[in-house]
């Protein structure tokens, strides 16, 4: 295996499950590693420094949520929360926390290996490049110069449009909550609203989806966010 693949630890306590990602992430060019609890994945997560981190929250030891928050405390490793628990309160705590992502069990090759394409992109751009330019379709955002262009023509976004698009631009593919979105755009007066997402949301697709009605890019993740799908 080439020593320069990404390596990713994978946190999980079902040996079949592991079995699952260590062939999946394998045939994939990655590096994979595992710990079958909490305390294990503490350790393999400070000794190992892995590009990505798949936990899961039903750990023996420790609830994934308080592993996901002490690795948390010192580093910024993409981390995607792989679980049973598929309720909306349990994905707005892991996402509010910090973690990058949230998978709910049973999944498919394909979208865990695109959740950690998303991330690592996510990871390697965590500098200046971030406010690049970056385009879906034939929508075009340019942060620095705040401009969108929908198949070449400008496209006029308000204000509060436009922090809404470039936030979720910034974390493309990554679902952010409605609490993150309202806090980003609008500051903590408008926790308490959240009807501004769906009223600014609506005016986005109109504007740059091609069937506002079937969005294929500003995405809702029901009860928890939206996302932006950029792939």
């Amino acid at each position: 295996m080439d020593e320069s693949a990404p390596l990713v630890l994978v946190v999980e306590d079902e040996p079949q499950l592991r079995r699952f990602l260590r062939t999946a992430l394998g045939s994939h060019g990655y590096r994979v590693e595992e710990a079958v609890d909490g305390a294990q994945g503490m350790r393999l997560a400070t000794s190992l420094h892995p590009d990505v981190i798949l936990l899961d929250l039903g750990l023996p030891d420790l609830d994934g949520l308080e592993v996901g928050r002490r690795i948390r405390e010192w580093s910024q490793v993409p981390i995607i929360v792989v679980s049973a628990r598929g309720r909306e309160e349990d994905k707005v705590k892991a996402l509010d926390l910090g973690v990058d992502d949230y998978l709910t069990k049973p999944f498919g090759t394909g979208e865990l290996l695109a959740r950690i394409r998303v991330a690592l992109r996510h990871a390697r751009g965590s500098g200046p490049d971030q406010e690049a330019p970056l385009r879906w379709g034939d929508v075009e955002i340019d942060p620095a110069s705040r401009e969108v262009r929908r198949g070449g023509s400008p496209v006029h976004l308000t204000p509060n449009e436009f922090k809404l698009l470039a936030v979720m631009a910034r974390h493309a593919g990554k679902v952010l909550t409605h609490p993150q979105l309202l806090r980003e755009v609008w500051g903590g007066v408008a926790a308490a609203q959240p009807h501004y997402l769906r009223v600014y949301m609506a005016q986005l697709r109109h504007k740059l989806e091609t069937d506002p009605a079937r969005p294929k890019h500003l995405l809702t993740e029901l009860g928890v966010g939206y996302r932006l799908k950029v792939d």
